[in-house]
């Protein structure tokens, strides 16, 4: 069984084929899927908790993206308040800080963060953490400040080094890797995989974005949650299967789910 932790489905480039994309992953082993509801913008928050209605095994988040923090209105806090009271809902995310856009207000990114924050601590539930050079001041919001460390998360698509996941795994964290590990250039974030403990270990596609070798270029779907799988196996030294049993395992104690 291998669980795709991350994985953007309701956005357009899956518009004309995403039963068939989703049959796809089901033949590929995949049993679950963690829907993130951030991508489309604030003003569609339930957009992944409209797909996990429909499939049993596919679950949701809500959150606004810190690329669209600038859009985010009362209104909107609202409406996430609501739709973390829902069966379908897992977790608050992805949401976190990106500096590498100079664009991306950094004072409003952390405003929007904060309140997330806040709120995934009220309702008692785990945070999905979207991070882009800005590892010291995600350290300083929550750790430092002691916010929502009590249910965890997942650091999504980890690019840091061993220092940022340590500080996180500490705070009871758990690292996804997705499709960029698989890459030839990659020996940094292969060398920080190793480090992390297989219980604390998470497989993602992000799905449509990062498809990974031998797909790289292409557009990627939760099928392709193997090969990230496949490379983590070998970065660790045991068999697929045993990475996708350890990774499965960790998802569903996350979350508290049932095999």
């Amino acid at each position: 069984m291998y669980i795709d932790s991350h994985a953007h489905l309701e956005f357009p480039e899956f518009d004309e084929d995403r039963k068939a994309m989703l049959d796809r992953a089901w033949a590929a082993g995949v049993r679950r899927i963690l829907a993130i509801g951030s991508g489309t913008g604030p003003q569609d928050l339930e957009a992944a908790v409209r797909l996990a209605e429909q499939y049993e095994w596919v679950h949701a988040t809500v959150g606004i993206h810190p690329h669209e923090a600038h859009r985010a209105e009362s209104a909107h806090y609202e409406s996430l308040a609501q739709l973390c009271r829902r069966q379908e809902v897992l977790a608050v995310g992805e949401i976190g800080l990106d500096y590498y856009y100079e664009e991306l207000a950094r004072p409003i990114q952390k405003e929007v963060l904060i309140r997330q924050l806040d709120l995934a601590a009220e309702v008692k539930l785990p945070v999905i953490f979207h991070c882009r050079e800005a590892w010291e001041d995600l350290r300083k919001f929550v750790l430092k400040a002691g916010r929502n460390t009590e249910k965890g998360g997942i650091l999504h698509c980890f690019t840091g080094t061993w220092k940022d996941a340590k500080a996180f795994l500490d705070a009871r964290f758990y690292v996804s890797f997705a499709g960029n590990v698989t890459f030839k250039k990659s020996d940094d974030l292969r060398a920080v995989a190793r480090q992390i403990p297989l219980d604390r270990l998470l497989i993602e596609t992000d799905s449509p974005y990062l498809s990974p070798v031998p797909y790289r270029g292409k557009r990627n779907e939760p099928a392709r949650v193997k090969e990230v799988a496949r490379v983590l196996a070998e970065v660790k030294g045991i068999d697929v299967e045993d990475m996708a049993r350890h990774t499965s395992k960790n998802f569903l104690r996350l979350f508290g789910l049932r095999d």
